[in-house]
């Protein structure tokens, strides 16, 4: 009997002295989760910032038929067939468009003078993964002066930066023979912020009339552009969504992107 009441006692007292070990690692295990939940180490998942790009200072732009005022076209088209102008066919008429106007001074035994004047819009918008609307014009307006000083038949090709006009500029000057007379082209190709001008102006004089000089062509060409980059700031103001549209898209495809190249045309 003494023996087992022996044994009891003895097992009571491991019991009782087993409690206290339980209890501090119930405790150390509580303070462990209450240090994780304060630091929030163990609650709050990382998540990386969504990339942002500066906004397109320019949401539209101006009707390229209406941009340049009538006796701006009357000075530069001498009997200029309409003062309308003929628009370019554009899908997009926020992003690119385009408008034409030719005309022939005949002055009978004197000959004849000839002119052709072309404006091209074209405007991007911020995107993401493309770059803002500002730097994304700049590469096309870098394409749009290579495609001018490239042009087939060309002579005389000779390039310059015009100031004054947009946030940069340059012209492109050159002459071309066509219908057995000589023309002479002055190419204006501007930026002003997300949006790229591209002026082509050229004449000719025919049945023996003297053609017009390239300084003559380049001088009234910077005088347009000056306009048209008011136009641009007038008609074509707001911020833009930040978000690429039609424009984005046809500059992924290149050659679909851009308004015909106009700098060898005549009419």
């Amino acid at each position: 009997m003494r023996r087992s009441a022996s044994r009891l006692r003895l097992t009571r007292i491991l019991a009782c002295a087993a409690v206290p070990v339980m209890l501090a690692a119930v405790g150390c295990s509580s303070d462990s989760g209450d240090k994780s939940d304060a630091d929030g180490s163990s609650t709050s998942p990382s998540t990386a910032p969504s990339p942002t790009v500066a906004p397109a200072k320019f949401s539209g732009l101006p009707d390229p038929c209406k941009m340049l005022a009538v006796k701006t076209i009357e000075s530069l088209v001498p009997k200029v067939k309409t003062k309308g102008g003929t628009a370019g066919t554009s899908s997009d008429t926020a992003a690119r468009g385009s408008c034409s106007w030719n005309g022939l001074d005949d002055k009978g035994v004197k000959g004849s003078q000839y002119r052709w004047l072309d404006v091209s819009l074209m405007r991007y918008d911020s995107d993401v993964t493309l770059g803002t609307g500002a730097k994304r014009a700049d590469e096309y307006y870098a394409k749009e002066v290579s495609g001018a000083q490239a042009t087939e038949g060309a002579k005389d090709v000779k390039s310059a930066p015009a100031t004054g006009v947009g946030d940069q500029a340059t012209t492109v000057t050159y002459t071309l023979k066509k219908s057995n007379a000589d023309f002479s082209y002055a190419t204006i190709v501007t930026r002003t912020e997300n949006v790229v001008l591209t002026l082509t102006y050229n004449g000719a004089g025919l049945a023996g009339a003297k053609s017009p000089t390239i300084a003559e062509m380049t001088a009234d060409a910077v005088k347009a552009a000056k306009e048209g980059v008011t136009a641009i700031a007038g008609g074509g103001s707001g911020s833009g969504s930040g978000n690429g549209g039609d424009s984005k898209d046809d500059s992924s495809e290149g050659v679909g992107a851009s308004p015909d190249n106009s700098s060898a045309k005549t009419e």
